[in-house]
């Protein structure tokens, strides 16, 4: 394997000695070095996606599968689609190491299991229809790294995600993304840069997908789930927008309620006829 970049020296010296304002300064200069980074990968990004996205179309799902850092932030990831797009939560979900059930245990040592994370793809039925995303700054995590060489020993499409050039994990890899976001501000802390591309490119992995299976219309979370008042707010003023027919807000907003959602909700409204058309931008 090449040198990984990921466990090279800091390019500043003497932190202790530094200011707040100076820390805060070169923690920030290092930042601004992951969009960059990203933006050099988009097209290996764009045939993960696409690769995804065929997968779930044809009725499989798919799993992140990492450790650390990345397989808890996947973990975030995966939480947070079925309440913003509606979606069923078994469509993208995530293999932890040390398991989901333990994310706040921050169980490390899990990385090495070799076993596990196949184990546990396996019970939950893993298939050639699905696709699995290892995650993994080092580029060769053992519970990554075995998980995704079952993974292609069985016919499952594999993608990964790492943040060192040449990895054996993306070896394993039908659809590679090396983030080469250079040594970390603290020696080795891949939760810095190598975790904030993890995040950025989780966002753009399940938001991208979502869109593209139409659980967005116009820019709008039309399929959200009626999690609290402050998401019923915004479903209602959406509705209002996108029906100009519609001049009432508690209407709109006690019929949201009561279907359980702005979709059904608009469906409701047209089948009665108080909705004449269909909502603005939506053929």
């Amino acid at each position: 394997m090449a040198i990984r970049l990921t466990e090279q020296p800091s390019l500043y010296e003497n932190l202790e000695k530094k200011s707040i304002a100076e820390l805060l300064h070169d923690i920030n200069e290092e930042d601004k070095k992951v969009p960059l980074a990203i933006e050099r990968i988009l097209p290996d990004l764009e045939k993960l996606i696409s690769a995804i996205e065929r997968q779930l179309r044809d009725g499989g799902r798919m799993f992140y599968c990492g450790c650390g850092t990345g397989g808890k932030l996947a973990v975030l990831d995966t939480l947070e689609l079925p309440n913003t797009y509606g979606c069923d939560p078994e469509l993208i979900q995530c293999v932890l190491g040390g398991g989901v059930e333990n994310l706040v245990l921050d169980l490390e040592e899990a990385e090495d299991d070799v076993e596990e994370g196949w184990q546990t793809l396996q019970e939950k039925n893993i298939s050639p229809k699905d696709i699995v995303v290892g995650i993994s700054a080092s580029g060769n995590t053992p519970y990554v790294l075995a998980t995704l060489k079952a993974c292609r020993e069985h016919g499952i499409p594999t993608g990964s995600l790492v943040n060192n050039p040449n990895s054996p994990i993306s070896k394993y890899s039908d659809y590679p993304i090396e983030v080469i976001t250079g040594p970390e501000f603290i020696t080795g802390s891949t939760r810095m840069k190598a975790g904030t591309s993890q995040k950025l490119i989780c966002d753009m992995i399940s938001t991208t997908v979502m869109v593209r299976l139409g659980r967005v219309e116009g820019n709008r979370m039309v399929n959200a789930n009626l999690i609290n008042n402050k998401v019923i707010d915004r479903l209602t003023r959406t509705m209002m927008e996108r029906n100009p027919s519609l001049k009432d807000y508690d209407f709109c907003e006690q019929t949201i309620k009561r279907c359980g959602g702005l979709k059904k909700a608009e469906a409701y409204l047209l089948k009665k006829g108080i909705l004449k058309e269909q909502p603005l931008g939506i053929n």
